[in-house]
C-alpha cells in the first residue's frame, strides 16, 4: 500500500514541475503556411507571374498602383504570441490532500508582438520585378 502511495506521490510531483517556456512551445502555433522572412527569401523571385506569388504567400492585404500604373502588393501581418503557465507543485498538492494546508502554486507569462510586411512590385507582365521585406519582434 505504501508503495502504491509513493508511486502517486511521484507522478503528482512530477507532473506538477512544467515550466512557462516548456508550456509555452507546447502551444505555440507551428503553421507551416505562415508566412515568414525564410518563406519569402525562398519562394519570391524576381520575374515569377502573380499567380505563384498567391500560391506562396496568400492573397495580399493591399493592392494598389505605383505611378506607371504598375500593382504593388503589400502583406502586412501582426502576431501576438501570449505564453502562460499556471503550475501548481506536486508537494503543494500533496500538502492539500493530506489536510496539512501550504501552497506551491507558481506563474508565468510572457507577451510578445512580431511584425512583418512584404511588399511585392510587379512589372507590367504581372511578373515580379522586385520584392522588399521588413520585421520586427518586440
Amino acid at each position: 500500500m505504501s508503495k502504491i502511495l509513493f508511486i502517486i506521490f511521484s507522478m503528482v510531483f512530477i507532473s506538477g514541475c512544467a515550466s512557462a517556456s516548456r508550456h509555452s512551445d507546447l502551444t505555440r502555433d507551428n503553421k507551416t503556411d505562415r508566412i515568414t522572412v525564410g518563406k519569402v527569401q525562398k519562394e519570391i523571385k524576381i520575374g515569377m507571374p502573380s499567380s505563384q506569388v498567391i500560391e506562396a504567400l496568400g492573397s495580399p492585404n493591399i493592392v494598389t498602383t505605383d505611378e506607371e500604373r504598375r500593382e504593388v502588393w503589400v502583406y502586412d501581418k501582426i502576431a501576438t504570441d501570449v505564453s502562460y503557465s499556471n503550475s501548481e507543485s506536486g508537494a503543494g498538492v500533496w500538502l492539500l490532500i493530506m489536510g496539512v494546508g501550504g501552497s506551491g502554486r507558481s506563474g508565468s507569462q510572457s507577451t510578445s508582438q512580431r511584425t512583418l510586411t512584404v511588399v511585392v512590385k510587379f512589372d507590367t507582365d504581372k511578373k515580379v520585378r522586385d520584392f522588399a521585406y521588413h520585421s520586427s519582434t518586440f
